[in-house]
């Protein structure tokens, strides 16, 4: 059975939409009739559009959230673990869906299922939901008979990345908001207060304090060319996302990253944490060691550190170990390659490799929690050394005048 998504009519003339199962579109329309319902249009859920099937348009291809990934991850874990039917739990878990796109999503999951395909296989249809590591653990846990557990790995792995992502954003919102109001205040006092407190002066012959110059100056810029400087960054930001679009370039960019004093730090801290954690779940599911490396190496956002994990990989597959692959690279944290190889010895590697995560994942929340702390005194400080500046500016000829008129 397929998946189709429906807009009607009810009695009242409203009109209503939602997914229904059918055999084919005919079945489906029949199927609206005995609801009372009028079918207006009736189509296959998530069926890709004619541009995407020309032009594959990965933004027109469905995805949804991690946080809603994580929530149906966590009920198809819970249903399966009910000992209840493949098809059945993913109908469970489309009924409880309030989200169309979701249920449809999942409906037609469940069609691949009933049809005879594994689950690993009905979610490789939509990639940019259920992504390698997902269905390489799916996958592990269908063929070692433990799909319920490995389900419930990865709905902890994801509600994790959604806490780990929420916290970054959260301890964001303040600074942006800062020099947000920052930037606003300084734009309405150039453009709006300075010329008229400047403006007292106009009539006098002395010359004005060079402070006071250049803040007039940096008013009339402001006034005359505020609009064309926000839209000469704009242009910028999205120039520069174009520029770095070729693999070569944007690999060119992450290596000046990792060269930067502080930076690179961060960047190799968020990287491999998420490459040790994802490693450690997908041995813990079964998967060999050498497809965990080259699917852990995938989830790498730094296309430099990437292609370090693809030679750890390839050190690992000519009968090296995995900690010693990791000390020669150089780019993975000591601790880390320490813990790996108390892991190898001890035979404990996934346990070893996810406290590794763990204790990179606390020490990054440390760092940007001192980043932040740092952040938030220096842009007040920075704000009130720019007003101080324009109050300055403002004031030193009200003093010339007072010693002229003394």
């Amino acid at each position: 059975m397929t998946a189709y998504r429906y807009r009607a009519l009810n009695p009242g003339g409203k009109l209503v939409k939602g997914v229904l199962e059918g055999d084919s579109e005919r079945q489906v329309r029949s199927q609206l009739r005995g609801q009372k319902l009028r079918p207006v249009e009736v189509e296959v859920a998530n069926r890709q559009p004619a541009s995407q099937s020309r032009f594959n348009l990965a933004f027109l291809q469905p995805r949804i959230s991690v946080s809603e990934l994580a929530l149906v991850t966590r009920q198809l874990a819970t249903l399966v673990q009910s000992n209840l039917p493949l098809d059945e739990c993913l109908q469970a878990a489309a009924e409880q869906s309030r989200r169309g796109r979701t249920k449809g999503l999942l409906l037609q999951v469940r069609s691949r299922v009933a049809e005879g395909h594994t689950l690993a296989y009905a979610m490789g249809e939509f990639p940019l939901v259920f992504n390698e590591m997902y269905r390489a653990m799916v996958n592990a846990g269908e063929h070692a008979g433990f799909l319920g557990p490995v389900l419930a790995q990865l709905a902890d792995y994801n509600e994790q990345r959604q806490y780990t992502a929420q916290k970054m954003k959260m301890a964001m919102i303040y600074p942006f908001i800062l020099v947000g109001v920052a930037v606003a205040v300084v734009v309405a006092l150039m453009v709006f207060v300075v010329p008229e407190l400047i403006g007292i002066f106009a009539h006098t012959n002395r010359e004005l304090p060079l402070l006071t110059r250049g803040l007039i100056a940096a008013s009339d810029f402001s006034r005359d060319y505020a609009l064309w400087v926000l839209v000469a960054v704009v242009v910028a930001v999205i120039g520069l996302r174009r520029w770095l679009r070729p693999p070569a370039r944007r690999r060119r960019w992450h290596g000046l990253l990792l060269r930067l004093p502080g930076i690179s730090r961060l960047v190799i801290a968020v990287d491999t944490a998420r490459f040790a954690s994802t490693l450690s779940i997908l041995m813990a599911s079964g998967v060999p060691l050498l497809q965990s490396l080259h699917i852990a190496g995938q989830v790498l956002t730094n296309l430099v550190l990437r292609d370090d994990s693809a030679r750890v990989a390839e050190r690992v597959q000519e009968g090296s170990s995995l900690h010693r692959a990791l000390r020669e690279n150089g780019r993975f944290p000591p601790m880390m390659v320490h813990m790996v190889a108390s892991g190898e010895t001890s035979g404990e590697l996934e346990t070893m490799l996810q406290r590794s995560a763990t204790n990179q994942e606390r020490e990054l929340e440390m760092t940007l929690g001192t980043m932040m702390s740092l952040l938030e005194p220096l842009l007040v400080v920075f704000m009130g050394a720019i007003v101080l500046v324009i109050v300055m500016a403002i004031l030193l000829p009200i003093f010339d005048l007072n010693t002229m008129v003394r």
